[in-house]
């Protein structure tokens, strides 16, 4: 089994490349800190995914930032700067775009390929219950529709494959670190098994699909 795992350097991206090659499953990785993959940048994407052969059984896209270094979420819509979101929106949701134009060369024409991408519960237009976070939840519920999208795309020309937007609840890593606030989290490790597990019993009925960590549907 081959995977093709893009921001392994991040907590959920090392843990599930640690976790597949633990199964001797065949990893390749891609980073930005490792590699040079830089997702907000058309040509870096391209350069890099060309060199790259498949079929690969899994595409797992794990990319993304809540805000930019120099920033925080905003709680209020006072707070929002162009430029923030347009840098948000870049990596969480074009950047996702541009891998995804490979993802039919890079995907089993005949057999199960799923290509997996982090989006998050807040990215849901219909859980959203308190506001705020405008960059970051408009990011990714502009990915559900890119997922959703490709998935129907994808579908036709590989209809075994299985193209998905996964919730991996709270995990303790850097990226949350600031942010977890009340919130259960849980170790990298825990996630990445309970994202592997998810894909693992998905079917190609279910592309399209936005699941949490459980396997439960999450709304638009």
């Amino acid at each position: 089994m081959r995977a093709l795992i893009i921001g392994a350097s991040g907590g959920i991206g090392g843990a599930v490349s640690a976790q597949l090659r633990s199964q001797e499953w065949e990893v390749t990785t891609l980073s930005r800190s490792e590699d040079g993959f830089d997702v907000g940048n058309a040509g870096s994407v391209d350069k890099m995914l060309d060199r790259i052969a498949g079929p690969f059984d899994l595409i797992f896209i794990a990319v993304g930032i809540l805000a930019p270094l120099w920033g925080k979420p905003e709680k209020a819509l006072a707070s929002v700067k162009p430029e923030d979101m347009s840098l948000v929106f870049a990596v969480n949701a074009i950047g996702p775009a541009l891998i995804l134009r490979h993802a039919a060369r890079l995907l089993p024409k005949d057999g199960r390929g799923v290509v997996a991408t982090l989006s998050a519960r807040v990215g849901s237009i219909g859980d959203n219950q308190i506001g705020g976070w405008y960059s970051y939840r408009a990011s990714k519920a502009a990915l559900n529709q890119i997922i959703h999208g490709a998935a129907i795309e994808l579908g036709r020309s590989h209809k075994k494959s299985i193209c998905v937007a996964l919730h991996p609840g709270t995990v303790a890593t850097p990226f949350t670190a600031n942010y977890a606030g009340r919130h259960k989290t849980v170790p990298a490790s825990e996630a990445a098994a309970n994202l592997l597990n998810v894909i693992g019993n998905l079917t190609p009925k279910q592309s399209g699909g936005f699941f949490d960590y459980d396997g439960q549907e999450v709304p638009w």
